[in-house]
């Protein structure tokens, strides 16, 4: 909570009539004279609706006194879509949107709408107008024209003498609890419980209590705790590696209005510092320019010096009104030589695809890869150009560990390799095709099958079946039959005996197939 001033508000009665008179009169001329700074800041980006106390409790001295204060207070604002969006709602017996937030994109329209705002007088509904700010700070957007991020900051900005403000917790607690920033300044003393209630923390920069007459000495601290919730990083550096950076700004400039200068520069190290080898490059003074057209929003610098510290400035030259300039500071990061990661996929039993980064063709000549089998195998090897990164190896035994090495010959004349072991799959043998029982006599089966020939070696046929004499003990036998063999007959077999035939390679058994003879 802030406290100012000490004026008597006599002054509005001894000879000060008529100078409320005289300005209330000014105020509302069509013809009165609004004063428009020169530079406004693009430093922010949110929505502020002023919630302010327009009801019969209010003298008509304050009334005015109060639009002043807000003149005052919003006049560096940038205003529009992509910047700041301003709306006024009066409270009175009904409340009264006397602007919403789109209704004004420059100062001039801003600041003349405040002072040509008209008193409501009646009751002070307070909780009334709270309701509507809720509803115009959190509802979805229906405007035609580009959506705006639900995530950005919002701010209600109550203005108040203090008296009745009615039963305000509730909306004032819901308000906050969907994201929006709640700051007070009343003209009165009492009713503090009920206003440190209803600001956003801390209290300390979001309350203040100030004699009207004086409420010109909290602009400044009221707008730095605006700004402090609004304040937008517009100039991001995004996406920063050893040679370049992209730089991200909210546009605040159309093709139509105007164009951004970009500078920007290494910065030498100081004598001393533990990496001091770094920014060999750098000349004091010495600065690169680039003129992008208003639509931009983002620009990459590239042939940038690894482990390096550079500062850009951004300036949005507009034909309408004067924007801050925008800075940023960012360090590239270290060199890292190819290949600094090596990775094996697409596994298979005879092959492995293996692939390296960064990719780096300006600075290496070629790769070689190595592979052989652990521990003793044969070792391959393949060469590849620069602006390759990735190659498959074949001709691989299955199950099988490789140690593969990828080495890069970098122009500078210098080479750096990397190895890891990866492992093929099992080889995965062919299954049986078909199999089919056929009944020869009471005592005999005709077994046939099907299969693929290539590495076949032979059949493993088997059978068991129920013994009658001692279930305990079921009868089983098996034979093994030549790679060109396709039928066979069983005879004695016992009653509902399964019968399984498999496919035998020299690297194993394949999958079989059984069926149960009736």
């Amino acid at each position: 909570m802030k406290v100012a001033g000490s004026g008597n508000r006599l002054l509005a009665m001894k000879g000060g009539v008529l100078l409320t008179v005289a300005l209330l009169a000014a105020l509302r001329s069509g013809h009165a004279q609004v004063t428009v700074p020169d530079t406004v800041s693009n430093c922010c980006e949110g929505d502020i609706l002023l919630v302010l106390d327009s009801s019969g409790s209010i003298s008509s001295y304050e009334f005015s006194r109060l639009l002043l204060f807000l003149t005052d207070l919003l006049h560096t604002f940038s205003l529009g879509r992509g910047q700041v969006r301003i709306g006024l709602l009066q409270v009175g017996t009904a409340p009264l949107l006397e602007f919403g937030l789109d209704a004004h994109d420059t100062q001039a329209s801003l600041q003349k709408a405040l002072l040509n705002t008209r008193q409501l007088q009646g009751d002070t509904n307070t909780e009334a107008a709270l309701r509507l700010a809720l509803d115009l700070l959190t509802k979805p957007e229906t405007e035609p024209g580009p959506a705006r991020d639900a995530a950005l900051p919002k701010v209600l900005v109550w203005l108040t003498d203090g008296v009745q403000p009615g039963d305000v917790d509730e909306p004032m607690s819901e308000l906050k609890e969907r994201g929006v920033a709640v700051l007070a300044v009343s003209t009165g003393h009492g009713n503090y419980q009920v206003l440190r209630r209803s600001v956003t923390p801390p209290v300390e920069n979001h309350l203040y209590f100030v004699d009207i007459d004086d409420i010109g000495i909290i602009s400044d601290d009221l707008r730095e705790a605006i700004i402090e919730i609004i304040r937008a990083e517009r100039l991001r550096a995004m996406h920063v590696s050893s040679h370049s950076v992209t730089l991200q700004w909210r546009p605040v400039l159309s093709a139509g209005t105007g164009y951004y200068e970009l500078r920007h520069s290494c910065v030498r190290k100081a004598e001393g510092d533990a990496h001091s080898d770094t920014g060999v490059g750098c000349t004091d003074g010495h600065y690169r320019r680039r003129t992008l057209s208003g639509d931009s929003s983002w620009v990459e610098l590239t042939n940038l010096q690894p482990d390096t510290t550079y500062t850009a400035s951004l300036t949005p030259e507009s034909n309408q009104e004067v924007l801050n300039t925008l800075s940023i500071t960012f360090t590239t990061l270290p060199e890292i030589l190819s290949p600094a990661v090596v990775l094996v996929s697409d596994s298979a039993p005879h092959q492995l695809r293996v692939s390296w980064g960064p990719l780096q063709p300006a600075r290496v000549q070629r790769y070689r890869v190595e592979y052989g089998a652990i521990p003793t195998g044969q070792v391959h090897t393949v060469s590849l150009y620069g602006h390759q990164n990735s190659t498959l190896l074949t001709g691989l035994e299955p199950d099988t560990q490789y140690l593969v090495t990828v080495s890069a010959l970098h122009a500078t004349g210098d080479e750096r390799a990397m190895s890891v072991k990866a492992c093929t799959q099992e080889a995965v043998l062919p299954a049986l095709t078909e199999l089919q029982l056929t009944p020869v006599d009471q005592e005999g089966t005709r077994v046939m099958w099907r299969g693929q020939e290539e590495g076949l070696r032979g059949y493993w046929i088997s059978w068991e079946g129920q013994n009658t004499q001692n279930p305990s003990e079921p009868l089983s036998s098996s034979i093994y039959l030549p790679p060109g063999s396709l039928s066979t007959q069983l005879t004695h077999l016992a009653p509902h005996s399964r019968v399984c035939v498999s496919p035998v390679y020299t690297a194993g058994r394949g999958e079989g197939i059984c069926c149960q003879a009736d």
